[in-house]
Formats: structure tokens, C-alpha cells, sequence
């Protein structure tokens, strides 16, 4: 028996998360062989009013969380360990025909409007907020973006290749990192809210990951080499047909979602004052990847 457990207990009171995390690890990857999360002993999930439990190996031995109390500075090998583990995942529910399995399906536009509405109403506040912290081209991206991004997320679903089931937020604190060089890396909490894309294009995760958290020299060093460690492990675990190529769009399609997450906390006047430290930043690397990546050249023409 092991020697300690670890316990997590979630009551939402605001109703705000449904059993996703309980599936993560109770369904969704129980056939997988040895996936990259830790063991779940017991699970039990209430819908009124929600709440559930979760028991879990304890890794606090081997492993430790990138959150802000202990971060770490990403380098290469973590970038490829957590390429690697979303590949794992990711493959696993790889395709419509899979993802069915679980009623799970490609957004729809109603779906994807839903979604990018949850920011929409912070746009104007925001750029009021950071008026003359930004350079005025600044301005027309962001509109730009609000405007004819949704359209390509929308235009992509017409193609089924690259969709699968994803975490939806790998922040530094849900990367469990290992003591020893040589262990695994261990993704956690999946919680996504219900206006959230479950379902989307598997390279979104990596995205997230570097273009939301790494400082932006970091992202331009390492996002290729870190982007075909993860084509290369997908089609390690049996992914075809998907070519470099496509994931590159997919990459730079996704990339832009990051300023729908910073542009959100700007829709409640509270969060825009109290989480500026946080949003600001994302904000700043999410344009300057817009523009590295030259995103804009997904629609225009």
C-alpha cells in the first residue's frame, strides 16, 4: 500500500466546473498504458450541488510543481518532456471517430462564438486600461484579431485533422516536474469551465504552454524544436496524416487564443485592477508571438 496519499476536494460552490477532472482520471486515458498522470485511487463526483473527490498518488517525493511558489526556468528538455506527455494524451483521443466514443465532438460555431464571447467584453476596457503602455499599432491587432480570428477557428473544423481531446490549461502549476533529470513529467487538473473548447485542436495545449507562461525569448529559441518533439511522439503513438506543415498553421491558428485569455480578466473591473500583473504580461507575449508568428496572414488575402 502507499505509504501517503494526496487528497484534493473540490466544492463549487459557483458551479463553475463539471466532472471533466473526475473523467481525466477515472475514463478518459484508464486504457492507456502508462499515461502521464498520476494514479487516481478513488474518485467521486455530486452534480447538485456540484463537488467531487479525488485520490491520488502523492508525487510530492519525486515531483514538484512549476506554480509561481517554486518556478523553474524552462529549458529545452522540460519543453520536449511536456511535448512528449501531451503527444501521449493527445493521440490517445486523436481523431472524430475516437472522440465519439466519449460524445465528445469538433466545436461547432455556436460553440466557438460562446467561447470568444467570454472575452469580447473586456476588449475596449482593456485597451483603455493599457492606452499608453502599448504601442498604438497595438490597438488595430487587437481589434483585428477580434474580428477575423473566430472566423478561421470556425473555417478550421471543416477539416477533422488535429482535433482531439485537450487539457485546455497548462499553466506552470498543472506541469509536474521530476527531482531526478531522468523521471516523468506529470500533467494535472484538468478543469475547464463550461464555455471552455474540451475538444480542439491538440497543438493548442503546446501553445499554451509557451506562448501564455515562457518569457518570449525563450518561446523563439525553443517553440520548433519543442513542436517536432511533439509531431514526432504522435506519430510514435500512431497519429498519421497529419503533416508538419499543417501543424505549423495549427500552431499559429491557436497561438493567437492567448489574448482571449489575457483579454478576459479585463471584463470585470475587479480582475482588470487586481490580476493586471498577471493579464498584462500574457497580453504583451501573446502580441509579440502574433507578430513573430505573423498570424495575421491567416486571414488576410
Amino acid at each position: 500500500m502507499p505509504a501517503s496519499l494526496f487528497l484534493k476536494i473540490c466544492a463549487d460552490n459557483n458551479n463553475l466546473f463539471g466532472d471533466s477532472e473526475v473523467n481525466y482520471y477515472t475514463r478518459d486515458y484508464i486504457e492507456l498504458a502508462n499515461p502521464p498522470i498520476p494514479t487516481c485511487y478513488h474518485a467521486s463526483y455530486a452534480e447538485n450541488p456540484r463537488r467531487y473527490h479525488l485520490l491520488l498518488e502523492d508525487l510530492s517525493a519525486s515531483h514538484f510543481s512549476n506554480s509561481r511558489i517554486r518556478r523553474i526556468q524552462p529549458t529545452l528538455a522540460y519543453g520536449c518532456a511536456v511535448a512528449k506527455a501531451l503527444a501521449t494524451l493527445h493521440a490517445h483521443w486523436w481523431g472524430i471517430e475516437k472522440l465519439q466514443a466519449i460524445s465528445s465532438y469538433i466545436p461547432s460555431q455556436t460553440e466557438i462564438e460562446r467561447y470568444v464571447a467570454q472575452a469580447q467584453p473586456g476588449l475596449l476596457p482593456m485597451l483603455e486600461e493599457v492606452k499608453t503602455e502599448i504601442d498604438d499599432s497595438w490597438h488595430s491587432v487587437l481589434k483585428d484579431v477580434f474580428e477575423n480570428h473566430p472566423i478561421k477557428m470556425i473555417e478550421r473544423t471543416k477539416n477533422s485533422s488535429g482535433f482531439t481531446l485537450i487539457h485546455g490549461d497548462l499553466n506552470p502549476g498543472n506541469i509536474l516536474s521530476p527531482l531526478n533529470d531522468n523521471g516523468r513529467t506529470y500533467l494535472i487538473d484538468r478543469q475547464p469551465f463550461d464555455w471552455s473548447l474540451t475538444t480542439w485542436l491538440g497543438v493548442s495545449d503546446l501553445a499554451y504552454v509557451m506562448v501564455h507562461w515562457w518569457d518570449t525569448n525563450l518561446r523563439r529559441q525553443w517553440e520548433t524544436p519543442i513542436l517536432r518533439e511533439y509531431h514526432t511522439h504522435l506519430i510514435s503513438n500512431g497519429v498519421s496524416g497529419y503533416e508538419w506543415e499543417q501543424l505549423l498553421e495549427d500552431y499559429k491558428l491557436t497561438a493567437v487564443q492567448s489574448i482571449y485569455v489575457a483579454t478576459k480578466w479585463c471584463a470585470l473591473e475587479a480582475d482588470r485592477q487586481r490580476m493586471k500583473w498577471l493579464w498584462f504580461s500574457q497580453l504583451q507575449k501573446s502580441i509579440t508571438a502574433f507578430l513573430d508568428l505573423e498570424c495575421s496572414n491567416l486571414w488576410a488575402g
